[in-house]
This record gives C-alpha cells, sequence and structure tokens, in this order.
C-alpha cells in the first residue's frame, strides 16, 4: 500500500466553477436538482467519481450548459 489515496478519475469537471457562477448554488441544491446525493457530488468535484452518460447530461441540463463545457478528459499522469 502506497498511501497515494484514492485514483483520480480522467474524466474532470467544472462543477464547482459553475456552482459558485449560479447563485452561489450549494452541492446539496445541485444534487436535488440532478436527482443524486450530495456525496455524489463531492465524489464528482474530488475527481474520485467518474459519472455515467446520463449522468453527465443531466448536471449539463442543470446549468444549461452543453457537455463538454461541464465534464472534460484529463489524461493521467
Amino acid at each position: 500500500m502506497t498511501g497515494d489515496g484514492p485514483a483520480r478519475s480522467p474524466v474532470g469537471n467544472h462543477l464547482r466553477r459553475l456552482r459558485f457562477e449560479h447563485g452561489e448554488m450549494t452541492q446539496d441544491e445541485l444534487a436535488r436538482a440532478a436527482g443524486i446525493t450530495r456525496q455524489t457530488i463531492i465524489a464528482l468535484e474530488a475527481q474520485r467519481y467518474a459519472p455515467s452518460l446520463e449522468l453527465a447530461f443531466r448536471l449539463a441540463r442543470v446549468f444549461n450548459q452543453p457537455i463538454n463545457d461541464v465534464f472534460f478528459w484529463s489524461e493521467p499522469t
């Protein structure tokens, strides 16, 4: 065991920035709007979880943004 913590997902996102650009939306408010739990939002923002395609579209719809303005691919290092 190396102690490096959980692996980061190569799927990055702009959820935190978008929340603050949309009236300082809380994680709980975003979770409710997308029909998921706050814990899922926490994991997504920390890049510990890659969303399903359906969830990615639902989150993009909450912000009225194209999916590629919310999520992006980040090459693992």
